[in-house]
């Protein structure tokens, strides 16, 4: 994987719901170029950039809790292997062209319901072509619901409303329709956001222990410590996860990961409930600082 500048974690969101959303953020999400890297592109809301896009280098990837996202997609199947997956929340699918680029000809849905966020995103920076990236206007709930049993081997989450995990994509009740959408033995993988002694990404991670047999989740040291706001990278299968090779990568990188395996996170968020239907909660809210407050 070709990595350039890994920057901090950032909140790291994608659009899923109304992305003007008065609790979250007042300004919609823009692509604006990056002034860091010409003919590269930044997906932001208010200050805040939320997604990078380099078109002409498509295994570039900034964020370093992507880095992380495309670690766990090739210790799934190698670059040059076809996968089908589902990217729930698009912004600038920034990941979903790093999967066209090392495994051309995947088949890959990205359910991004804010239509004029996708159009901004092809008009400045297209995707390539034939590039097997369908995007679907519609939320991650619907669009799931919508899919067939066994449709996809890969389903990323990393979806945002603003600045917050939409709390109905982090239940049991939609992580058992993921599973269904997944072949036996499929990848799910998850960004979300926490802070402080991460009571919500306790609750989120024992909604992924109570659907799938073997899980994991990585976050940088000083999120783990409640010291700052950051990115929290779940994962789930029903099949041995390599957490072995994602521990070396997680410690290996630029901004270091903490990664616990499946015993070390049973103690972690052990007494933890999993998020229902009924109880569901967003994500905390990120310090104003994140928000271009």
């Amino acid at each position: 994987m070709s990595r350039s500048r890994p920057r901090p974690a950032a909140p790291g969101v994608s659009s899923d719901g109304d992305p003007a959303d008065a609790a979250t953020s007042t300004v919609p999400p823009r692509v604006v170029p990056d002034p860091d890297r010409p003919g590269s592109w930044l997906v932001r809301i208010g200050t805040t950039d939320q997604s990078h896009v380099d078109p002409e280098h498509p295994t570039v990837l900034e964020f370093d809790y992507m880095q992380r996202v495309a670690e766990a997609i090739d210790a799934y199947a190698p670059p040059g292997e076809r996968i089908r997956i589902v990217h729930i929340g698009g912004a600038g699918m920034s990941l979903a062209r790093y999967v066209a680029a090392t495994r051309p000809t995947s088949a890959q849905i990205v359910l991004e319901p804010d239509a004029e966020l996708t159009q901004e995103v092809r008009d400045k920076a297209p995707l390539p072509r034939r590039s097997g990236i369908k995007v679907r206007p519609v939320d991650g709930r619907a669009g799931i619901a919508a899919l067939p049993a066994e449709h996809a081997d890969v389903v990323v989450l990393d979806a945002f409303a603003g600045a917050r995990v939409p709390a109905e994509l982090t239940t049991v009740e939609f992580l058992a329709d993921v599973r269904r959408v997944l072949v036996p033995g499929g990848l799910f993988l998850a960004n979300v956001t926490d802070s402080g002694t991460l009571d919500w990404a306790r609750r989120a991670a024992a909604g992924v222990r109570s659907t799938w047999a073997h899980a994991a989740i990585s976050a940088e040291p000083s999120t783990w410590r409640g010291r700052r706001f950051g990115n929290v990278i779940l994962y789930g299968s029903a099949r041995p996860l390599p957490t072995g090779a994602l521990a070396r990568e997680a410690a290996g990188a630029v901004f270091a990961y903490r990664f616990l395996d499946e015993d070390a996170l049973a103690d972690w968020c052990a007494g933890s409930r999993p998020f229902t239907d009924d109880d569901a909660e967003a994500s905390p809210m990120p310090p104003e600082m994140f928000l271009g407050h």
